[in-house]
């Protein structure tokens, strides 16, 4: 039966693992793109357009498929014909993933039953439509309600971080902590790089005319961020280059940004490939685990790039080299001042394997250093996290893996946890009936609770507070 108590879970072991284990667990969200304004405010949704289509490039990218005029989709129809257009769309994603999410999140969140279409999208939107107007179903008693501890959100090194700060005084139950994301400035050749340096300046209160006073304005930005919790740092590195250079080429490459010249691409690599060593060195001296994601190609459809800018659904896979540029890296890192705790994620499936091999070469001092990020954007499916998996168990230690995230910007994505730990025990419920791992209960109930939850809380050093 669709999306019974039972649905992924094809053996006894895998159903008592889920409803003993995992199910149980509580959840940490430790990277995801959530607007910490919007949790502190804490407002009720106006409908289910704004909670559950507006930002989701995932629902846009079907739509398109389906025909989908786009002004039903980022246009300017109303919210309820954009509603509409969605639920015209869902009958048609069967066998796609998105079939059983739609529905998973109706649910658990509202008690919906009855599949989405377009006979049923107005009982459906006003069912809806009345619980998000009532307190349990504002933004940030969503999290709270879905059971969540921890929510990590993206910032930039110019954030001011005051939502945080708030949020530490106010919320006892759910920790909302800062994430540093320098991404900005490593992209030398943008064209606001200049307007962002200056608010960078202002936010470390210092000058930043060379490339050493840049790294010391990132220095200072990091330790206000620590101060207020933040454990984790994060890079999107669509194309991950090695190229070294000492002191004197990285000043003379930012005097010439300074100056209004764009870099080469060897330039770009240089620059990029030191500042990056210099920033694992400071995540190391500060704790930090270094998330670095991978292989994005991003904003291929110029003509809506123009017209709708960046973020919308037009990014795919990369198919560069990882394996050389990457252990290159690492390497430099650890012979310095040593890696810090690092996941590595890449949106293209294909380079698993490299990645987890070669985290094999770094592993010390704690269980579980070098991690293989879970399935991310096109690969958090039943597919994708199944193989993400399989490689990490074939490669490493399955058992110290952190676990799930939801990577996104809709408080209704929590489910993804609930989904991700249905295909963990559906995995582990095969090598049982398989007798490829032994009928342990204890031993595997142990396991599944510790990638659903506890591996996260202690790799990350998340407690039941905010951190000292």
């Amino acid at each position: 039966m669709f999306l019974n108590d039972d649905f992924l879970l094809t053996t006894e072991a895998a159903r008592n693992l889920y409803h003993r284990h995992a199910k149980r667990m509580p959840i940490i969200d430790y990277h995801c793109h959530l607007d910490p304004g919007e949790i502190l405010a804490n407002e009720p949704f106006r409908n289910l357009t704004e909670a559950w289509l507006a930002g989701d490039h995932y629902k846009w990218r079907l739509m398109r498929a389906n025909g989908i005029a786009e002004e039903f989709i980022t246009g300017n129809k109303s919210d309820y014909d954009k509603f509409l257009a969605w639920a015209d769309t869902v009958p048609r994603t069967v066998g796609n993933p998105m079939f059983a999410w739609t529905h998973l999140e109706l649910r658990r969140f509202f008690g919906i039953t009855e599949l989405l279409n377009r006979e049923t999208a107005p009982r459906i939107w006003e069912q809806a439509g009345k619980l998000l107007a009532t307190e349990p179903f504002y933004r940030r008693n969503l999290a709270k309600n879905a059971r969540v501890k921890v929510i990590c959100t993206t910032d930039d090194p110019t954030d001011s971080l005051k939502e945080h700060q708030q949020l530490r005084l106010e919320e006892p139950e759910l920790q909302v902590l800062p994430t540093f994301r320098p991404d900005r400035a490593l992209q030398l050749n943008a064209a606001d790089f200049p307007q962002w340096l200056k608010q960078l300046e202002e936010a470390a209160e210092c000058s930043i005319a060379s490339f050493s006073e840049l790294v010391e304005a990132l220095s200072r930005r990091a330790a206000y961020f620590h101060d207020l919790g933040c454990r984790l740092s994060d890079h999107a590195i669509d194309w991950l280059r090695y190229e070294s250079g000492d002191e004197a080429v990285l000043e003379e490459l930012f005097a010439k940004r300074l100056a209004g010249d764009r870099l080469t691409d060897h330039e770009r690599a240089v620059y990029q490939t030191e500042l990056l060593s210099r920033l694992l060195s400071l995540y190391r001296k500060l704790g930090w685990t270094l998330q670095l994601h991978l292989h994005a190609y991003r904003n291929n459809n110029s003509a809506m790039l123009k017209k709708i800018g960046a973020n919308t659904g037009f990014d795919a896979l990369n198919d560069r080299d990882v394996t050389e540029p990457l252990s290159r890296l690492l390497d430099r890192a650890e012979s310095g001042d040593g890696l810090p705790q690092t996941i590595l994620y890449s949106l293209n499936p294909k380079d698993y394997p490299a990645i987890a091999t070669l985290m094999g070469c770094y592993q010390k001092e704690t269980p579980g250093k070098l991690q293989l990020g879970s399935g991310w954007w096109f690969n958090d499916t039943r597919n994708g996290m199944r193989q993400q998996l399989k490689v990490f168990a074939d490669n490493s230690l399955l058992a110290h893996f952190v676990g799930m995230l939801t990577d996104s910007r809709s408080f209704l994505s929590y489910t993804r946890h609930e989904y991700f730990r249905r295909v963990l025990c559906e995995l582990i419920g095969e090598w049982v009936e398989r007798g490829e791992a032994p009928a342990d209960e204890a031993l595997l109930g142990r396991m599944v609770e510790d990638i659903s939850y506890g591996n996260a809380a202690r790799y990350f050093g998340f407690g039941n507070s905010y951190p000292a």
